[in-house]
């Protein structure tokens, strides 16, 4: 029998899906690739394959776990298989380098960045930037791996050199322009089979990394407006009513472009207005508590878009 198989190492950011599954009666299984075999002498099962693997699994001990899945997305698509967010979506999760060049090809603004590999590098690296405040993050990221702000190269130095230094998974470091919002917060756009849901507003205002996932409260979303000291009056993820920034076209085209099916993009409003990207998370959770606000439930709306295909294709 065809079904649903869902790629990931992380069942606590996949059961809301498989939840909705089960409420509409799509069968499914999970491939949880942490470990595992790929017998390229073998055709795959008949099915939908719905890839959420993250950046951010090595910090749970599946340091492998995006190799691997690489490997069986490769199997896949040989054998023609219907993948939604495939190798090339896999791809982007894993390195903001080529989300960054991928979204300038597509005349979507991100800020300046320089990849450095090496402790000198990094140094030199903030200094060929020219920006007077700056921040470091790493290139395969999620959590906020890596994620500082910095206000002189004198700091970043005793940082580099000292011991709370995070050395990525990958050898990336970024540096990269740091964007002074014109209010504390961020805009989240969301999308399935690539067309956009909604848009979340994400308050800022006690510090830069915040997940809308319920099973986490820091994890996927990195914010470059920096840390206040102001106590947020309202709830941090509100989904923003009768959302019609230009810029959503910008991204279902970019989306369309880059293979992509289902993906949250953030962005932030600099003090002239300016927009700029600075992630595409192809492993998108949703806050409940704002959409239970909202009525728009994106986990329902994802297997229905699953339940969809599968039924049109087998």
């Amino acid at each position: 029998m065809s079904k649903v198989y869902i790629i990931h190492e992380n069942s606590e950011w996949t059961v809301h899906l498989t939840d909705r599954l089960d409420e509409l009666n799509v069968p499914y299984e999970e491939w949880h690739l942490d470990q595992g075999t790929v017998n390229l002498t073998e055709v795959p099962p008949e099915g939908i394959f719905y890839n959420r693997m993250s950046a951010s699994s090595h910090t749970r001990d599946h340091r492998f776990a995006p190799e691997l899945t690489s490997a069986v997305l490769a199997w896949l698509e040989h054998h023609n298989r219907i993948v939604f967010n495939g190798s090339n979506a896999l791809r982007l999760e894993l390195s903001k380098v080529l989300q960054y060049t991928t979204l300038e090809a597509a005349g979507i603004k991100t800020p300046k960045t320089i990849a450095a590999v090496g402790k000198k590098q990094i140094i030199q690296a903030a200094i060929d930037l020219g920006e007077s405040s700056f921040i470091t993050k790493h290139n395969r990221a999620g959590k906020g791996l890596g994620v500082q702000l910095f206000h002189s190269i004198e700091s970043l130095q005793n940082y580099v050199d000292g011991p709370t230094f995070e050395e990525p998974v990958d050898g990336i470091t970024l540096i990269q322009q740091y964007i002074q919002a014109h209010k504390p917060y961020i805009t989240r756009c969301e999308f399935i089979d690539g067309k956009f849901q909604y848009a979340v507003k994400v308050d800022t205002s006690e510090g830069f990394e915040l997940c809308p996932a319920d099973a986490c409260q820091i994890d996927d979303l990195f914010c470059p407006v920096g840390e206040t000291e102001s106590v947020p009056t309202q709830p941090k993820f509100q989904i923003i009513e009768n959302f019609n920034e230009p810029i959503v076209k910008k991204y279902e085209e970019f989306l369309n472009q880059a293979q992509i099916k289902i993906a949250g993009i953030e962005f932030i409003r600099g003090l002239n207005g300016e927009i700029y990207t600075y992630d595409v998370n192809t492993n998108t959770n949703y806050n409940a508590d704002a959409e239970k606000l909202a009525g728009h439930y994106n986990m329902l709306e994802l297997a229905k878009t699953l339940k969809a295909e599968l039924e049109k294709n087998y």
